[in-house]
């Protein structure tokens, strides 16, 4: 496959989430992303990270967030580590951290610092607050911008603590926004020259507010917790009960809840005033919500998918096994297994297709893995090496 970023090169000094996930999306385009890690520090923390360590410089973790790209070791704070990377700028198109705020500039990664290296350089940073305010020096991760940015306070029950993600759903988001980012600097490259692209946590968790932050906004409406998991203003949009667990059922149109009370063969709901409309639903929710489980609760999930599915929007819930086991997952491909290191690695694949194509995907590197190709062939360093790694420089 002609991918879209053949070509690029990115020079990657990241950890844990936000960082690897955003380049990775940009390593399965096409671009070769070069992990620039610390062999004093083990590298990517992220390898040593999770229930399950694959090898001294290897964990699932790491493979969840890193595949498709190289590992270079640096010590960008001494002067002929520091050196060595400025070759490595000069060969490439994009310096991509996430680290705290007041931290590129320090190590010389922002493009005040690198244009005289490579003048159109794009350098993306991703921090928790932002490089330009008085959190510049503050550490963050996503369960922080969660809580202060109010998604603890819309998640779970109403009776229930503030409830967070069960996913890290912010370094993700802010992964791909920064992905975003860096690919409109580079598609403006020609015109502009290079620059920076600057993505925190923060903004990303707070932007994410969307609708109920602009009726708040503009209308002063407080969303609030609601059972089930409910849409704050459509009804039925929630979990219902079946005879065996769980469904969640989306009537996000009037179309849909009249197909809904169809299928369960409760037309007369249709002339229940209480329900006539989408706001006297919402307003009556919660009498409306023993009358459907104890319909549902009369035949058990799976018959009433079969019934509902493809007429209304429908799922079962699934706990993680089941939901990777989905014989869906299989027939559309989103599972890879991967030769890694005599054993083999199961992997979820990109979403993104190209011409209809899932995009390759091969385990992420060893730690300095291509110290060899990148800094001994390519900058002709292959006879210092040893020397170099001795004396704690790679």
């Amino acid at each position: 496959m002609n991918l879209p970023l053949q070509g690029i090169r990115v020079l990657a000094i990241e950890q844990f989430g936000a960082g690897p996930y955003g380049s990775m999306y940009l390593a399965d385009f096409g671009a070769e992303v070069i992990k620039i890690e610390s062999r004093e520090s083990g590298g990517d923390p992220a390898r040593q990270t999770g229930a399950m360590v694959l090898a001294e410089d290897d964990s699932a973790y790491f493979q969840a967030l890193n595949l498709n790209k190289k590992s270079v070791t640096l010590n960008l704070k001494s002067d002929e580590g520091k050196a060595l990377f400025h070759e490595l700028v000069k060969t490439a198109d994009v310096v991509w951290n996430n680290l705290r705020g007041n931290q590129p500039a320090r190590l010389g990664l922002d493009y005040a610092s690198l244009k005289a290296v490579k003048k159109d350089i794009v350098c993306t940073h991703i921090s928790a607050y932002g490089r330009d305010n008085n959190r510049a020096d503050w550490p963050g991760y996503d369960y922080l911008m969660q809580s202060e940015c109010g998604f603890l306070e819309l998640t779970g029950e109403p009776e229930s603590p503030p409830t967070r993600f069960g996913l890290s759903i912010i370094d993700f988001m802010t992964g791909t926004v920064a992905a975003m980012g860096c690919l409109a600097a580079l598609i403006g490259r020609a015109k502009y020259g290079g620059r920076d692209v600057d993505v925190s946590l923060f903004d990303v968790a707070l932007h994410q507010l969307t609708y109920p932050g602009t009726w708040y906004m503009n209308h002063g409406i407080r969303t609030e917790r609601l059972p089930r998991g409910s849409h704050p203003s459509q009804t039925p949009v929630q979990l219902l009960k079946t005879a065996d667990s769980w469904i969640f059922v989306m009537c996000m149109t009037d179309k849909f809840w009249h197909l809904l009370i169809d299928i369960i063969e409760h037309p007369q709901l249709a002339q229940d005033p209480r329900f006539a409309t989408m706001r006297d639903r919402a307003k009556n929710r919660d009498a409306l919500t023993p009358i459907l489980d104890e319909i549902l609760k009369r035949d058990v999930t799976a018959n009433w998918l079969a019934k509902l599915q493809t007429h209304i929007p429908v799922s079962p819930v699934y706990d993680l096994p089941a939901a990777l086991d989905n014989p869906f997952v299989e027939q559309v491909q989103m599972r890879a297994e991967l030769a890694h290191r005599g054993d083999e690695l199961r992997v979820l694949r990109n979403p993104i297709r190209f011409d209809q194509e899932r995009l390759a995907t091969s385990p992420g590197p060893g730690l300095g893995a291509h110290n060899q190709q990148l800094l001994g062939e390519e900058l002709g360093l292959a006879n210092q090496l040893e020397d170099l790694k001795r004396r704690g420089i790679i």
